[in-house]
């Protein structure tokens, strides 16, 4: 029999905070409880810091330079033009396979009214993501309707309905999509915020400005004075979401299912709350940047008896990988075009041994900025827009100090150039390509590649 799937894709939740990736302060008891009896995927990755593409390329299965959105989708007009929808969606391969798939919360690939194929239930998160609490509008299969409640929780019932119905005997696919960890820093449950506001925040580090550029937008608001109360909120909302995941865990146990359903957690992208003096992720700063707290994600995976548990797997992984995976999971089929960039790395959940010849190269890209970081350095190439940069992640791994001109890094540079080029070798003459990216329609107002770069 087919294992089901849940996975719970949350918002701007960076790697760092959770317990089970070494924070000292934040509870994550449902997490830690995935990462403790299934696998930990320690250094999973976003292709992109930015919540749109990171989506389509779960969605997917590919870079942006194949499936065309770069950056975050606005609202109105942005938003209802058709993006992705040329594009063979994950949910689509696991109808055909057999499948039954809703989807529930976030979506921001384009107008969340419209149901994308292979989807029996679609309870999408409306045109506005917040406030996180209160009077909230969803879209349900077509038809807008409001609920009053928090929005994690309304998501995550209508996702438990969804698991709960026994309409046939087909295995389940849900996607579950918080925004509680977004922007903005408010309206959590006060039990929660009150809990954290005595905290120390104490893996939080106390440092310098980020020296390469100048901050934009969330960025700003490391120097605030109330940044003590937005990292309670933040705190606040690691946990209402863990709550939910544990929700959803304990109706499976409940059910009997769990044994039988693989459960995935993860984010599109991480997120800085004061690290490198500044708040927010890829697009926080002008330049814009590939921070380690911006890239890093987390990937927990657990539940189902087939797999390999209690584990901490070291490999690259980033979300085209996931989307291979689950489809490996499904038994299903991946359409023969395009070119796929992501690996399967189910055998790694289901057996404790190393995958031969997995990829050291970590790629990302945002808009025509590239990134190519193996396990000590990270280059990054802007094609004009902001200087180029290598760090060395061992020496400095706060990423302080750009050595891309030192001549002992020399080989470093051209070896990750040669990774940067065949990564990207696929999409070399493709219209959709990042490097083409001012050509393209736009995502939002505000894009870096339209505005001022300095």
């Amino acid at each position: 029999m087919k294992p089901n799937i849940v996975v719970m894709l949350s918002d701007d939740h960076a790697q760092w905070a959770a317990g089970c990736y070494g924070n000292s302060e934040l509870r994550t008891p449902s997490m830690d409880w995935l990462a403790a009896t299934g696998t930990r995927m320690q250094n999973a990755m976003t292709i992109t810091p930015v919540c749109s593409p990171a989506r389509a390329t779960f969605w997917t299965g590919l870079y942006p330079s194949q499936h065309g959105i770069h950056d975050y989708i606005g609202t109105g007009e942005y938003r209802d033009a058709p993006w992705i929808e040329s594009e063979t969606t994950l949910g689509e391969i696991l109808a055909d396979a057999g499948y039954r798939c809703g989807l529930f919360g976030k979506w921001h690939c384009g107008t969340p009214e419209t149901a994308r194929r292979g989807f029996d239930e679609w309870f999408c998160i409306g045109r506005r993501t917040g406030p996180h609490a209160g009077l909230q509008e969803y879209v349900h299969n077509g038809t807008r309707y409001t609920e009053t409640g928090y929005q994690t929780a309304v998501t995550t019932d209508a996702a438990l309905r969804f698991i709960g119905r026994a309409e046939d005997d087909r295995p389940f696919f849900a996607f579950i999509g918080p925004v509680a960890t977004h922007t903005p820093f408010a309206d959590h449950p006060e039990r929660l915020v009150e809990s954290y506001r005595g905290c120390r925040f104490s893996d939080i580090p106390t440092e310098a400005a980020h020296p390469f550029g100048r901050f934009t937008g969330e960025g700003r608001k490391a120097g605030a004075a109330d940044i003590r109360e937005w990292r309670a909120q933040y705190y606040a909302a690691v946990t209402e979401i863990d709550e939910q995941l544990g929700r959803v865990i304990d109706f499976l146990a409940q059910r009997g299912e769990l044994e039988n359903t693989i459960v995935v957690y993860t984010a599109d992208h991480g997120l800085n709350v004061g690290h490198h003096g500044l708040f927010g992720k890829g697009n926080a700063t002008r330049p814009l940047n590939m921070l380690e707290e911006s890239v890093r994600i987390p990937m927990l995976v657990g539940g189902w008896n087939g797999l390999f548990g209690r584990q901490a797997r070291s490999e690259f992984v980033d979300h085209a990988d996931l989307f291979r995976t689950l489809i490996d999971v499904a038994g299903a089929t991946v359409p023969e075009a395009p070119a796929y960039p992501g690996r399967s790395f189910l055998p790694m959940l289901t057996d404790a041994a190393a995958l031969p010849d997995w990829k050291e190269t970590q790629i990302g890209e945002y808009g025509d900025l590239r990134m190519a970081r193996t396990h000590r350095h990270k280059l990054i190439r802007r094609h004009g827009r902001g200087a180029d940069q290598l760090f060395d992640l061992v020496a400095d791994p706060r990423e302080t100090t750009n050595v891309i001109d030192l001549p002992e890094y020399a080989g470093i540079v051209e070896r990750l150039d040669r990774e940067l080029e065949r990564a990207f070798a696929h999409a070399a003459d493709s219209p959709k390509s990042g490097l083409r990216v001012t050509e393209l329609r736009e995502h939002n107002p505000v894009e870096a590649w339209r505005g001022e770069q300095s």
